[in-house]
């Protein structure tokens, strides 16, 4: 199975996995799930980091090449689908990052580990 972190989902998976709910840490533990980091959620956490928003302990571009080391993450870019996927989205969710990886996860026809409770009204498998 294919699963997209969104961006809080992918801190904790990095630095404190307590914080994952039980089934999170279990399907990104499982070996058959490959899990996957939106450019969305790279460029959201370089944009927080610049603003002061978010303090990460090192670098974002060795962190995710240590997930992608230690957990196989994969990174999915941001494609034209993804972005005209966006049209059909009810306004449920006013954050664009976060939108646009709900759009990214309905289009590939993934699920997403996240602990938002608005991403379920979007009609997209969350895994929480």
């Amino acid at each position: 199975m294919n699963l997209l972190l969104d961006t809080q989902a992918f801190l904790w998976l990095d630095s404190d996995q307590a914080k994952l709910s039980a089934p999170a840490r279990q399907a990104c533990a499982n070996p058959e799930n490959t899990l996957w980091l939106s450019v969305a959620s790279a460029w959201e956490m370089q944009i927080k980091t610049a603003l002061g928003k978010l303090r990460l302990t090192r670098p974002l571009g060795q962190t995710i090449a240590e997930q992608q080391t230690a957990n196989g993450l994969q990174v999915l870019t941001v494609n034209l689908a993804h972005v005209l996927a966006l049209q059909a989205l009810p306004p449920h969710h006013k954050d664009p990052f976060d939108r646009l990886l709900i759009a990214q996860a309905k289009s590939e026809g993934w699920d997403i580990v996240s602990k938002d409770p608005e991403f379920g009204a979007y009609g997209v498998p969350v895994i929480w």
